[in-house]
Parts: structure tokens; C-alpha cells; sequence
């Protein structure tokens, strides 16, 4: 739906009612909405954080609250029966921080109370929280007549809130565990459940018995049910464009996929909507709230960060996600620093997906998260040299700053950190030190074998990187390879400088002992 004059941005409004009422504009999701309302009775989605999930079980409570004038103009107005309401229960652990299971029981028995004091004033004997719950979900259907649409948002929080700390995680764990459970029974009173939060949790973890929560997390049918497409960003956000660069706001900010990479990549709303009140490109999603929990877990399992662009994995390792067991797989994708690339099936039944950054904002800003943990001190100050040499094209001074880079790495990082055990330590440092500055950075070839061949386009010049370790291979292979291999072919028709740069490397001395360059 094109939007001609300017409205506001709803940089934070989760409210449908607050949307549509007050000016902002609104990227209409009834048509999937209507599909998700018609198809099944109980959904799980999965999305990363600040993807609109809560404004999203918003709009589906409005819709069967029949508030149809908040609908006007969108795509269900006119093929919704306004007349057929269903009471609404919402809960949500999205605000706040619970630290202990007395906290999160608190919590759950101030919202049951606050819903049931919407269908009752009559007070009712205590009893423990599914008994509640299950009263509830009763009364509610009693009261109305009508079976209930449940509706549970960021159901995961109070666990990952305390993720590094598996013993109170498990404890809040079985906290929501004790409520989730009356779901299953509550069946006769139930229209429809929807449940939304960030990681995917086992059902027999949380949802034991539940088998016929349907994941719509990787259907392509749901892929747009969050964010933004290309599409919205050209027709409702058409009059914020003006003056901004619209092939670098899609580098910059579009390339999130769920499901096979055919369908439709998607915004993170978040980062649209402070670009266009900001008017400058920035890290808004990243630097909001990544986990430190997420830069410690790639550390300590020794990650090869070349890798993180082509990371292969299998849809098992995507959803293996519980306090005692959280694949590095499912913690990158499911928290939005991957999203899906490609995805073969080279066997019915058996799919593998390459995974690697959705775009230029998590590719910069993680790897410039990381760059402490490899041993990198006074990064900011190292990416400002790094940016001036690549600016002037001055190889000579590039390898001089390089070389410093690795002198400055601190003795105890090698004896202290896994990937250190890995002769491809440097590599990282490498790859990230770049990726960090923002520039187009383009891995072909990576291993833990200590070899990394790296493409930078930046300034109308291209580099092409080829890495050896001496104690592999002797000196002076690293430049012959880039030869032997017609790396520069490729780019030889864009009509720009290419730089040939073999970069040997000694594992012993911990540092660059070759630098030769060729330009064509």
C-alpha cells in the first residue's frame, strides 16, 4: 500500500491501535495474517529481536477483538467477519528482568490476575499457576462463549536472560515449563495459540506433549510475516527516501531469509526505521542489545571467523537450542547474526543449508565485536590506519601496519584462547580486522588449515589476498598461487586496479614473514 504524505515513524510502537490511530505508518501483514488464522490452530515463530514480533500478536489480538475501524484500508477490512470476536489472552515476558523462579512466578500470577480481571470480579480460591492458568482459559471461554486466542510473546526471555548461568536458566526453565504444560489440555477451550520469541526451545523441554505446534519459523509461505520488504521500503516509506542512497540502504540493512533462498529477504524494521529518522547509515540493530554472551560462546569454541559467511549446517543444528545444549549453529542464526544463503537437498528428507551474514551492518559490527577477543587492542584506532592506507592505495604502508598488528597481539591470547590451536588464528584476525571497517569483503576459500583467499573491492581497486603458512608450504607459493589459479580473471573486465598480494605467514614467529605484490 503506497503511502504519499509523510507520517510518522513507529520507532518502538508495538501498539496496533497506537499505529493506525495516531499517524505512523504501518506495513499491512493481514494478508499473511489471514492465511496463518485459516490454516492451523497452534504456531510457534521463531524471530531475532526487534523484528515486530509483539506488534504482530497485536494486530492479530485487534483483528479478533473486531476492531474493524483499525483495520480500514488494509487487506482484511473488507474479507474479515468483524461480527465473529473470540476473547484475547495475552502474555508477555518481554519487560523486565526475572532472576530467580519466585520472580517469574510473581510475574505469571500478576498477568493471570490482570487478564482474568477482565472477564470477572469475582475472586477465586488459590491454587498453583496451571491450575490458574487453566481457570482462566475456562472462564474466558464461559464468560464469551467463544474459545480463546491465546497469545504468548517473547516466551524465552527469562531464560536467555540468564543463559550464562545454566542452573538458574534451568530453574526459570521449568518455571515456564509448569505453565506452558496446561496449553495441551486446555485444548476444548482454545481457538487459536500463537507463540513468539527469539530461540527455539525443544518441545519436550517446554512444550512436553504439544506435538501439533506447528513451527511456521522456516516456511517460505511465513518468511514476510516480520520485517520489511523491498517492496514496502519503495512504496509506504517512499517519502523518507529522498536523499539517501536506496542501493546502499539494501546493502546495508536487507538480507535476512527464513526458509529456502528463493523467498523474499527482509529488513530488520528496527535499523529502517532510525535510518530514515536519522538520516545516517549506523549499526542501530547490532549495538541495541548483542549479548556478550554471543561474542564469548564464538571465542571459546574457537570459531574461524572467515567461516561465519559460508557456514554449513544442517536444519538439525538451526534448532538445537536448550540450556545444557546450544549448537554455535543455532545460536548464530537464531539470534539474527546468519540468516540462510542457500539450502540443498541432496537427499529427500536430508537438507543442508550454507548459512552467512544477512548483510554489511552484522558483518561489520560483529566482526568488529571480535576483534578484542582475538587480541586486537585499540581496534577503532587500528581501523582508522587500516581505512587510510586502503584509501591511499599504499600497499607498502599496509603491509607496515599489518605487520604491527600482530606484534601488538598479547602473548597470553595464544596460550589462553582455543582458536589458537588452530593455525589459522591469524586468518581471523585478518578477515576481521577488514570486515570490521565496512569494506566489500568477499571470502572464496577458507579452512582451519591456516589458508584464507580474500577479495576487497574498496576505493575502484580490487585486492586479491592469498595466505599460506611457511611451515606448510615454502616461501614465495602464496603470490604463485593467486597466478597459477587466475584469481584476477574474473575481475578483469570491471576495468579497475587489481592488487595481487601473497601473505605468508609463520606460525613460529607469530607473524607476517612475507608481503610480495603484483599490480595488473
Amino acid at each position: 500500500m503506497a503511502t504519499e504524505q509523510r507520517l510518522r515513524l513507529p520507532i518502538g510502537i508495538q501498539t496496533f491501535s497506537e499505529i493506525r490511530e495516531r499517524g505512523y505508518y504501518y506495513v499491512d501483514k493481514t494478508p499473511v495474517i489471514e492465511r496463518l488464522v485459516h490454516q492451523n490452530k497452534y504456531y510457534f515463530l521463531s524471530r531475532p529481536r526487534r523484528f515486530g514480533k509483539s506488534l504482530l500478536l497485536d494486530t492479530v489480538r485487534c483483528l479478533f477483538e473486531g476492531r474493524q475501524a483499525l483495520f480500514e484500508g488494509l487487506y482484511l477490512h473488507h474479507r474479515w467477519d468483524w461480527q465473529a470476536t473470540h476473547p484475547v489472552i495475552h502474555l508477555s515476558f518481554g519487560s523486565g528482568v526475572m532472576r530467580n523462579r519466585e520472580e517469574l512466578d510473581q510475574r505469571i500470577r500478576h498477568q493471570l490476575r490482570k487478564e482474568r480481571e477482565r472477564f470477572t470480579q469475582a475472586t477465586f480460591p488459590k491454587t498453583d499457576i496451571p491450575g490458574e492458568f487453566s481457570d482462566l482459559l475456562e472462564l474466558a471461554h464461559r464468560e464469551t462463549g467463544q474459545p480463546v486466542v491465546l497469545l504468548i510473546d517473547e516466551y524465552d526471555k527469562p531464560i536467555l536472560d540468564n543463559i550464562l548461568d545454566p542452573e538458574r536458566a534451568r530453574e526459570l526453565r521449568e518455571g515456564l515449563k509448569n505453565l506452558y504444560s496446561v496449553i495441551k489440555d486446555a485444548d476444548p477451550h482454545l481457538h487459536l495459540v500463537m507463540i513468539t520469541g527469539v530461540s527455539k526451545f525443544s518441545k519436550v523441554s517446554l512444550f512436553s506433549g504439544m506435538n501439533n505446534l506447528r513451527d511456521i519459523t522456516l516456511l517460505p509461505e511465513y518468511t514476510t510475516i516480520c520485517g520489511y520488504t523491498d517492496e514496502d521500503i519503495d512504496t509506504v516509506f517512499a517519502p523518507e527516501l529522498s536523499g539517501l542512497d536506496r542501493e546502499a540502504i539494501r546493502e546495508w540493512y536487507n538480507g535476512y531469509r527464513w526458509g529456502s533462498c528463493e523467498v523474499t529477504s527482509v529488513y530488520n524494521p528496527f535499523d529502517v526505521l532510525l535510518l530514515l529518522q536519522n538520516r545516517a547509515f549506523g549499526p542501530y540493530w547490532f549495538e541495541s542489545a548483542t549479548p556478550t554472551f554471543l561474542i564469548d560462546v564464538l571465542m571459546q569454541r574457537g570459531v574461524f571467523t572467515p567461516q561465519l559467511d559460508q557456514w554449513e549446517t544442517e536444519y538439525e543444528l538451526l534448532s538445537q537450542f536448550d540450556v545444557d545444549d546450544i549448537s554455535t549453529d543455532a545460536l548464530l542464526f537464531q539470534t539474527g547474526y546468519l540468516t540462510i544463503k542457500q539450502v540443498e537437498e541432496p537427499m529427500l528428507g536430508y537438507r543442508q543449508y550454507t548459512l552467512g551474514f544477512p548483510n554489511r551492518e552484522v558483518e561489520t559490527s560483529l566482526n568488529h565485536a571480535l576483534l578484542p577477543s582475538l587480541g586486537v587492542e585499540n581496534a577503532p584506532s587500528k581501523r582508522r590506519t587500516l581505512f587510510k592506507h586502503l584509501q591511499q592505495h599504499d600497499l607498502a604502508g599496509l603491509e607496515t601496519h599489518l605487520k604491527a598488528l600482530y606484534a601488538g597481539l598479547p602473548h597470553d591470547w595464544y596460550r589462553n584462547n582455543p582458536i589458537a590451536q588452530y593455525e589459522g588464528h591469524y586468518a581471523s584476525v585478518f578477515y576481521s580486522h577488514f570486515a570490521a571497517l565496512g569494506v566489500q569483503v568477499t571470502v572464496e576459500d577458507a579452512s582451519h588449515h591456516g589458508r584464507v583467499d580474500m577479495t576487497i573491492d574498496f576505493g575502484g581497486h580490487i585486492y586479491l589476498f592469498e595466505f599460506k603458512v611457511v611451515e606448510q608450504l615454502p616461501e614465495g607459493k602464496a603470490l604463485e598461487q593467486i597466478r597459477a589459479k587466475g584469481y584476477a580473471d574474473k575481475y578483469r573486465a570491471a576495468g579497475k586496479p587489481i592488487h595481487l598480494i601473497g601473505v605468508e605467514f609463520s606460525s613460529e614467529q607469530r607473524q607476517i614473514v612475507a608481503f610480495e605484490v603484483e599490480t595488473i
